[in-house]
């Protein structure tokens, strides 16, 4: 932009009410994420929360293999890589040792539903005082659109050309209500963030998540299901109209358990 143009429009801009600013814990790094994806999103509202509640200097998180791996090129704050599917695991070895951090872990579902289930489900069933944040787009995103434990049935993908059936590879896993059912499960919610709303009730849900954190009342789950254009085969706006008539009925958004 010529400084011409800067000269007037500064003026201007002075002058103008600010609606946003980029929290600091936000990297000034430009999101690799294929357009229309969830995961920038997410990234922004749980930094977000993380900025206002003013514990960036005391918040560790994990991220481990999958489109989430790169998180830390992003997140303004102590991150740790973890293999793949034992974000959960190496998040309980952080808490262990600094039980005054707050600490969660940002995996995708063919982490942390496939390879990572066991570490999942015995995380939450200890009851780890973490925030755990599920990124379920029903495929393997970073891989080539393979098939995930979360596939919809007569879902398409690489590996399932036909679409996903019983008979091979059996239901698509519901591991948030699973996880539900575990007495070390003491706040289990469902979102999105394909609309201004749905991103205003991740919010909330991460706040309040990390408010339970620093009361040690146990582990936090929270999934988003999100798009995948790329592995999907279909625009931003086809993807968020496919999610909402094919993935809401089986992974339906809102609070799944909550404190009594």
């Amino acid at each position: 932009m010529s400084t011409e143009i800067l000269d007037l429009i500064e003026p201007e801009i002075a002058n103008m009410d600010c609606v946003y600013e980029k929290p600091d814990t936000l990297t000034d790094m430009r999101l690799h994420y294929c357009p229309g994806c969830g995961h920038g999103v997410a990234h922004r509202v749980l930094m977000e929360v993380i900025d206002e509640l003013g514990i960036a200097e005391q918040t560790i998180g994990v991220a481990p293999v999958g489109c989430s791996v790169f998180a830390y090129h992003y997140m303004n704050i102590d991150m740790q890589e973890a293999a793949h599917g034992r974000a959960s695991a190496v998040a309980t070895g952080i808490k262990r040792i600094h039980p005054d951090k707050y600490v969660f872990s940002y995996q995708g579902d063919g982490d942390l539903a496939a390879i990572g289930t066991a570490e999942t489900i015995h995380t939450v069933n200890r009851g780890e005082n973490i925030l755990v944040v599920f990124i379920n787009n029903a495929i393997y995103g970073m891989t080539g659109g393979q098939m995930a434990p979360t596939t919809l049935l007569n879902m398409k993908t690489t590996t399932s050309p036909a679409g996903r059936t019983v008979e091979t590879a059996g239901f698509p896993m519901k591991i948030t209500e699973m996880v539900a059912t575990l007495p070390g499960a003491y706040y289990v919610s469902r979102n999105s963030v394909h609309t201004p709303n749905a991103v205003r009730y991740l919010k909330k849900a991460i706040t309040k998540a990390f408010q339970y954190q620093k009361e040690k009342k146990g582990t936090c789950f929270i999934e988003v299901v999100s798009n995948c254009p790329s592995g999907w085969k279909m625009t931003p706006l086809q993807a968020n109209k496919w999610m909402e008539e094919n993935m809401f009925p089986i992974y339906p958004p809102g609070e799944i358990k909550v404190p009594k």
